[in-house]
């Protein structure tokens, strides 16, 4: 079964409103040929973003940001990206910060099927608080961060094959894997796209029934 799509219907299947998860960090391992197609060539709007982070202005999702194409954003970390801050400061965009185990935790969850989280993370701090349920377990208070699923996922490898078997360098594995088991649809940005039966079994991170979609990044 080849899953392999030109980046044009790929983006397609992005609709105005979704929630969609893009993987990377700080734009390593991040589908950023993908994210630029977007940036240049579509008017999403109202999206909600959940990744770790918006990376920078001019590079990865941050390039999103900067052309306002989230009304919401659920990240772990927006320090190099002060467009941002801006615009969280200014009440033009929605940003939820999330402790980073904690949204890695949260996706795994929406994945696996669980109904969330328990984490000591956050306790004590009024503002983490506000709105969850505290759950007691032998004695110890934790919090309960409920999953996080979304319509679409782009991710990023350096290898999938054409049934969508991926296979990732170092860190670049990052929020990738985990955000495949939690989204509708799975768009991947591959690096280099090969044949079925060319990956070493002993080399997939990323099991192809979880992918839908495959564009080959090194042909953009």
């Amino acid at each position: 079964m080849d899953k392999v799509i030109g980046v044009q219907e790929a983006v397609s299947k992005i609709s105005d409103g979704d929630v969609v998860m893009v993987g990377g960090f700080l734009a390593v391992g991040g589908p950023n040929k993908i994210i630029d197609y977007i940036v240049e060539n579509t008017d999403l709007k109202e999206l909600t973003l959940i990744c770790n982070d918006t990376a920078f202005i001019d590079k990865g999702v941050g390039k999103m940001v900067e052309k306002k194409q989230f009304k919401k954003i659920i990240a772990s970390h927006i320090g190099t990206n002060r467009e941002t801050g801006r615009q969280m400061n200014e009440g033009e965009t929605e940003v939820q910060l999330v402790p980073q185990g904690t949204l890695a935790e949260r996706v795994r969850a929406a994945g696996y099927g669980l109904g969330g989280i328990l984490t000591k993370t956050g306790i004590g701090i009024k503002e983490i608080e506000e709105g969850k349920q505290k759950i007691t377990v032998q004695g110890e208070e934790y919090l309960l961060e409920e999953p996080l699923k979304a319509d679409v996922a782009i991710i990023n490898a350096r290898y999938a094959d054409k049934f969508g078997n991926l296979k990732f360098e170092g860190s670049t594995v990052n929020f990738n894997n985990i955000m495949a088991f939690a989204a509708d649809t799975v768009i991947v940005e591959a690096d280099e796209v090969v044949e079925i039966g060319e990956l070493d079994p002993n080399d997939v991170v990323t099991p192809g029934i979880l992918v839908d979609f495959i564009v080959d990044g090194g042909a953009l």
